[in-house]
């Protein structure tokens, strides 16, 4: 059972994407449409290089990337695989969540996205499975962010629909992530929580993230102590590291200093600022303003008419006890016996218990 499903997710995740995750080049046949029209293919040989290549920095990355890209178009389609065009209301979300959105507003990239497929068009295709518990409906294995440009540009989206367990939906989900566009440290530690919130199995998140036990810990511990209003208040903060999070969970430890965060989300400073500004100013905030404990309330020493004649201060490790003006000097010398008496008989007792 364990070989066959080892095999199964080969299948699916390993070698050049077999088989198939991407439409293929014009070189290629066009494909067979199954229940939808199928999306007309670009030749990413004949793109101008001002196309998604500019539009992404000109950078040797994106264009070896696109390169690799459309060898898998090329393989997909050898090995079967269908791309159709499906409207983009049709398209649902995946069932767990991996990228933050501040109030339901675009992460900062999305915008060279729009304007690469406004040029050159979807170059590579989404993955989506049948909704299972909406007939007529997709639901996205990944290409969320593809899905958002083409509904924004009008256009319909390419994809391939595939046969997906639940388990396999978020392994394609997080391989995506990786490979195209990684998730900053705090959108892993929630997609993290998510999938352990969803029931999936650690091995299978960690798995989905390409990520060890130990890094796992790591994530769900910040994702623990830093609360989810602040985390979505920040976003996904791409510059800010595991250290700087897990440093940051620990300046939240307090209600205080959560209440003092939360103070800073509501300027209009932070909330003007872009996703990495917004974790510094929180950050320098708590770092500027350490916290400082706070005495607590003396304990009143009363004699039987009700008169305040001492004050015990018990203040973290250190305590105290202060007469009050006009006590008689007499009985605090015999208190101050008395006390040690108390004291050796208390050791004493405790040793004897030992």
């Amino acid at each position: 059972m364990a070989a066959s499903r080892k095999n199964e997710l080969r299948a699916l995740f390993g070698g050049g994407l077999a088989p198939g995750a991407a439409p293929a080049p014009e070189t290629q046949s066009e494909p067979k449409p199954q229940a939808e029209a199928p999306a007309p293919v670009a030749n990413p040989a004949g793109r101008s290089a001002a196309g998604a290549v500019k539009a992404m920095g000109l950078s040797l990355n994106a264009m070896t990337r696109e390169a690799e890209e459309a060898r898998l178009l090329r393989q997909a389609l050898s090995e079967g695989e269908r791309v159709v065009a499906i409207q983009p209301d049709k398209i649902d979300s995946s069932f767990v969540e991996d990228r933050l959105r501040l109030d339901d507003q675009d992460d900062e990239d999305l915008a060279t996205l729009i304007d690469s497929m406004r040029e050159s068009g979807q170059q590579v295709p989404v993955l989506l499975r049948n909704h299972p518990e909406k007939p007529g409906r997709y639901q996205t294995a990944y290409g969320h962010r593809r899905i958002r440009a083409a509904s924004r540009l009008g256009i319909e989206v390419k994809a391939i629909v595939r046969t997906l367990s639940d388990d396999e939906l978020v392994l394609a989900q997080g391989k995506e992530n990786a490979e195209r566009r990684n998730l900053s440290f705090i959108e892993r530690a929630v997609f993290a929580k998510n999938l352990l919130a969803g029931g999936f199995d650690r091995k299978v998140i960690g798995e989905a993230l390409s990520v060890q036990k130990s890094e796992l810990s790591r994530l769900l511990q910040v994702v623990d102590a830093v609360p989810e209003a602040i985390i979505r208040a920040i976003g996904a903060a791409p510059k800010a590291g595991r250290d700087r999070w897990m440093k940051l969970g620990e300046l939240l430890a307090s209600e205080k200093a959560q209440a003092a965060a939360m103070a800073e989300v509501s300027d209009a400073a932070f909330q003007s600022s872009a996703s990495d500004e917004r974790f510094q100013l929180i950050f320098d905030h708590l770092l500027s303003k350490p916290e400082k404990s706070q005495p607590s309330e003396p304990k009143l020493l009363k004699d039987s008419k009700g008169k305040v004649f001492a004050q015990a201060h018990i203040d973290g490790k250190k305590s105290r006890i202060e007469f009050a003006p006009g006590v008689d000097r007499r009985f605090v010398d015999e208190a101050m016996k008395a006390l040690v008496q108390q004291y050796n008989a208390f050791l004493s007792g405790s040793t004897s218990k030992g």
